[in-house]
């Protein structure tokens, strides 16, 4: 099944996937071998360019995103933050999932009715149906 990765589900996946909970790496490799796709939200390239200045990821990890979403080989493709994201957002609840960009990512898998998996746990938590 596809599904929807949060921004560290998908740097795990690409540089230390034993960081993974056994079901999310069963999550990602079922879509992987059905030839689903792995969505990754726009605003997660952008947290990866933001976490690589700050020094908690090397440089190397955004190369490997870059490669890998723009390889044909891979099942990673960019989910755009367009105006159905925008609305989905409402549906995140601010109280439960303060940050923007969680809210961002939360509501890309809400608009796009696939599980996220994520190890946030006010993202598991807030009712979205989430793979941990």
């Amino acid at each position: 099944m596809a599904t929807v990765l949060d921004t560290h589900a998908t740097v795990w996946y690409l540089t230390a996937p034993n960081k993974l909970s056994p079901a999310a790496l069963h999550a990602i490799r079922g879509a992987t071998h059905a030839g689903e796709p792995l969505y990754v939200p726009s605003i997660s390239m952008v947290e990866v360019v933001y976490l690589v200045e700050r020094g908690r990821l090397s440089a190397a990890a955004f190369t490997k995103l870059l490669d890998a979403i723009d390889s044909a080989e891979s099942a990673l493709t960019v989910a755009p933050l367009d105006s159905g994201v925008a609305d989905a957002v409402r549906r995140v609840p601010r109280e439960m999932v303060p940050d923007m960009p969680d809210r961002i990512i939360a509501a890309t898998a809400l608009h796009l009715g696939l599980p996220l998996v994520t190890r946030d746990q006010r993202i598991r938590a807030s009712g979205i149906e989430a793979i941990w």
